[in-house]
């Protein structure tokens, strides 16, 4: 795969998973379906906030449409182009789209664990400061800012996180790369790019790694944070009702932390030498692919008020 000297790299080979063709066609219909599903199921979420006024006005499910419509954004940058080169034994990309690629994906990546993080200081204000959230939750207060205060919150995390790779997107998408074009992945993942760019490479692979851990860190210590005065907060509960309640509520949010938080630890933490490429793809499409598709389940399966906003839609779709 060495390119003729004093040529540019134009394109990448993706290589996607190493097996036959029956087993490729297997994956195609089952991420298929994934995705399918995946849409269907944060697209009913949205449309359920959207449409119902009761959970439209409160934040925890503003908050929640925003991570559902993440989510599908989430999955489109990957599972797609996945899909397309499933069917051959390795995928073509353009130089340009590879970048696009990274760029857009860690940038979801990134806004994904800001929501998650703004979604446990909305539990962390619901259950430890419950008079203040009442208050300011309250239409008819001066302190009436629930909506607008939860949109700039939703804003903040949305735009932090799609500036947050600008840089080191750009400083990639500038580096010389002219021998193997070859990425052991299913899609462009900055490592192996990195791998193939022509040295120097500088100072830019550290300042990527410096962004990538910051944000995982400083979000992941802000959630457990958070939740460990919740916990606190909840055990001091006189009332064992309101402790089930309490518990019940962050619960699913709790499950979603650690299936994403999870994944990216098992990706740090993998093995080294050849089976680390292999443990890489496996975990990338876990938390790029299997995640989206399980949390809108782990948020509507416990959460009454999702499952009796979404039973009040249906009746009033049958009525019409």
């Amino acid at each position: 795969m060495e390119l003729v000297n004093g040529t540019t790299v134009q394109e990448f080979i993706l290589l996607g998973f190493s097996v036959g063709q029956q087993g490729r066609m297997l994956l195609f219909a089952l991420f298929t379906a994934i995705y399918a599903l995946t849409l269907a199921e944060n697209f009913i979420i949205i449309m359920t906030v959207i449409q119902d006024s009761h959970l439209a006005r409160l934040p925890m499910y503003i908050l929640l449409g925003n991570f559902s419509c993440l989510e599908i954004c989430y999955v489109t940058a990957t599972v797609p182009r996945m899909l397309f080169d499933l069917p051959f034994t390795h995928g073509v990309i353009s130089f340009h789209a590879c970048f696009i690629q990274f760029y857009v994906f860690f940038s979801l990546g990134c806004t994904e664990l800001l929501l998650l993080s703004a979604m446990a200081l909305d539990r962390y204000l619901a259950i430890c400061r419950p008079l203040q959230y009442s208050k300011i939750m309250s239409q008819d207060s001066c302190y009436a800012l629930s909506q607008d205060s939860c949109y700039v919150l939703v804003a903040v995390c949305w735009i932090f996180g799609i500036l947050t790779h600008v840089v080191p997107g750009v400083l990639i998408s500038r580096l010389s790369f002219c021998g193997p074009n070859t990425i052991d992945h299913f899609l462009c993942d900055p490592g192996p790019i990195l791998a193939l760019a022509c040295p120097p490479v500088g100072y830019v692979a550290t300042l990527l790694h410096v962004i990538v851990s910051s944000v995982l860190l400083a979000t992941f210590l802000f959630i457990v944070v958070s939740y460990g005065f919740v916990g606190v907060t909840l055990v001091k509960a006189s009332s064992p009702s309101s402790r089930g309640k309490g518990f019940s509520t962050v619960s699913s949010h709790l499950a979603v932390v650690t299936l994403f938080y999870g994944s990216v630890a098992a990706m740090y933490a993998g093995p080294d030498g050849e089976s680390h490429a292999t443990v890489t793809k496996v975990v990338t499409l876990f938390y790029s692919s299997v995640t989206p598709l399980l949390n809108p389940l782990i948020y509507c399966l416990r959460n009454d008020q999702v499952k009796e906003a979404m039973a009040r839609l249906l009746k009033k779709k049958r009525i019409i």
